[in-house]
């Protein structure tokens, strides 16, 4: 074991110093970006993403954001046919098809992309920490040419490296920084989001590739710390739950 003694930082830990600026109102500021991947896809919008989580990346979620220029990266479990047909109405620009990293997430995809193109898929797993994802992201890039690949979730530098040249475009950061994540408390593993964002972002961009700050975020302000570290792209869980989109189930607690 070797104990790092540099200070890393949280989103509490910092905040942004304001500087002059030539903009007149906030409402002259455009979130509108245009990103052309290390694989050769390209995406245009606003870079903040829905999760892949339970009550937040469903179809609903992704038809609202898609209509405001977001993204949303669905959840693993929607209907099979349901998400075809979805992909087929929308074109599957502003969403992405989450799956694991075994044969069945495999043999799904393929299933998928035969009757309608995927065109950005979300591997996710809660350990990137493993060779097992870097293997399965050189498969899916093989067999996957012209889609847009996100890997993840990690929170160092050289596994954003690892994963980039196995064939992802994008790399999903952070570990145990998610409102409703136990891996801190059952684990013990994790890194400050806001320093994993800065170090993951140095890695990536040095490699033409890009990252999402996935986690940690509780308040517009988070958002904008993650930008201000690097992100290229902010994913939003906890900020998204609770919507009628999100198809959660009403719980009303008696007083």
């Amino acid at each position: 074991m070797r104990i790092e003694t540099e200070l890393k930082y949280d989103f509490d830990d910092v905040l942004i110093r304001p500087k002059r600026s030539t903009l007149s109102s906030r409402k002259e500021v455009d979130l509108t970006r245009t990103f052309r991947f290390k694989y050769g896809g390209s995406y245009r919008g606003i870079p903040v993403m829905a999760a892949n989580m339970d009550g937040v990346g469903t179809l609903e979620t992704g038809r609202t954001l898609k209509d405001l220029d977001l993204f949303t990266c669905y959840k693993k479990d929607i209907d099979e046919k349901e998400l075809i047909e979805e992909l087929k109405d929308n074109k599957g620009k502003h969403v992405a098809v989450t799956v694991g990293r075994n044969e069945y997430d495999y043999e799904k995809l393929s299933r998928i992309n035969k009757k309608a193109s995927v065109r950005n898929i979300c591997i996710d797993v809660a350990n990137g920490y493993t060779q097992a994802l870097v293997d399965f992201v050189k498969v899916v890039r093989r067999t996957f040419p012209k889609s847009n690949i996100i890997a993840g979730n990690v929170v160092t530098g050289e596994m954003v490296e690892e994963l980039l040249l196995a064939g992802a475009d994008i790399i999903k950061v952070g570990i145990g920084s998610g409102s409703v994540c136990t891996t801190r408390l059952k684990t013990g593993v994790g890194y400050p989001q806001f320093s994993c964002i800065a170090e993951c972002a140095d890695a990536a961009h040095g490699l033409d590739g890009h990252i999402i700050a996935d986690g940690g975020c509780t308040t517009p302000g988070d958002v904008a710390k993650a930008f201000g570290a690097g992100a290229d792209f902010v994913m939003l869980g906890s900020m998204l739950a609770g919507s009628y989109e999100g198809g959660g189930e009403k719980i009303t607690i008696d007083d």
